[in-house]
């Protein structure tokens, strides 16, 4: 099965609420005042976010209001509508070979699915031939750091841990001076996601930045931010506040399939214009893929093929 149609297939809470409503709307006599505030609403409730909504019913009635209009061609217009707004932050992770090793630093709160998602990608990056270094940093929750552990033999790269409670910027150190020596292409470094306080996320965010730039003063490459679909608008606010303590240079949204909130991926590209670099739907490697906002669209909008 195609990566398309496993999207498709698991983007059906979110587009059968789409698609239902769009059918409802199409039922009216004519596109009316009536039927573009519905189609609002049906689109704010899907997370999508009130200033998109309002252009993507914009768009729907230009040229159309006052005519009777078919459900395929509201949920075309709206797939059109959604793809322009995301292909610009369609941009797959950068790699920069004149960087050893280029430091990806991992961010999110706690449950996003930061762990996951760096144990997909270092599979995906060995496999591309790219050798890999991981860092539990993450050093406040046993689970994160067995969790890695297992990730870290099952896609056959090292991971640098330390006991829970360690110095978080002690272990990048740590894997920073390791990878170097072992000439590494990519370290990856998990980071703690609480953020009941956020001076405390600030403050170790910015110690373990310090301590990498004692060893790469360019680094990190890239910060990733990783954000869980299943929040729908609170991730607006994690986005917002993680922009804030740290550089974040992409995003890669997990958990898209079996919610009804992936809408909320195309209101975090209209609000911030970050990179989205991937989406996750589903718990295997080959489930977190490039985002392809085309596609994308149509799994979103229920849009045929």
């Amino acid at each position: 099965m195609s990566f398309f149609k496993k999207m498709k297939e698991r983007f059906l809470k979110a587009s059968s609420k789409i698609t239902g409503g769009v059918e409802a709307i199409a039922e009216r006599k004519v596109l009316d005042d009536a039927a573009l505030e519905e189609l609002e609403d049906l689109l704010i409730q899907a997370d999508l976010g009130v200033n998109v909504a309002m252009r993507a019913s914009a768009a729907v009635a230009e040229g159309r209001f006052g005519k009777k209009i078919a459900a395929d061609e509201i949920t075309r217009l709206l797939s059109e509508e959604v793809a322009r707004i995301v292909e610009p932050v369609a941009k797959p992770l950068p790699i920069y070979p004149d960087k050893k090793p280029q430091v990806i630093l991992v961010v999110g709160v706690n449950g996003a699915g930061k762990t996951t998602t760096i144990g997909k990608l270092s599979a995906q990056l060995k496999a591309a031939g790219k050798s890999v270094v991981v860092a539990a940093g993450d050093t406040f929750r046993a689970a994160a750091i067995e969790q890695l552990q297992i990730w870290g033999e099952r896609a056959g790269v090292p991971v640098i841990a330390k006991e829970v409670g360690s110095d978080a910027a002690g272990v990048a150190f740590e894997a920073m001076e390791q990878a170097t020596a072992m000439g590494a292409d990519i370290l990856m470094i998990d980071t703690a996601g609480r953020l009941q306080n956020r001076a405390d996320l600030m403050s170790e965010l910015e110690k373990i930045v310090r301590v990498i730039r004692k060893r790469d003063e360019t680094a990190p490459h890239n910060t990733l931010l990783v954000l869980d679909a299943t929040v729908g608008q609170n991730a607006i606010s994690q986005a917002d506040i993680f922009s804030q303590v740290a550089d974040v240079s992409g995003l890669i949204m997990t958990k898209m399939d079996g919610t009804a909130k992936g809408g909320v991926l195309v209101a975090l590209a209209d609000k911030f214009g970050l990179p989205i670099h991937a989406i996750g739907v589903g718990e295997q490697v080959d489930d977190l893929q490039p985002f392809d906002p085309e596609e994308f669209a149509d799994a979103l909008t229920g849009r045929a093929e």
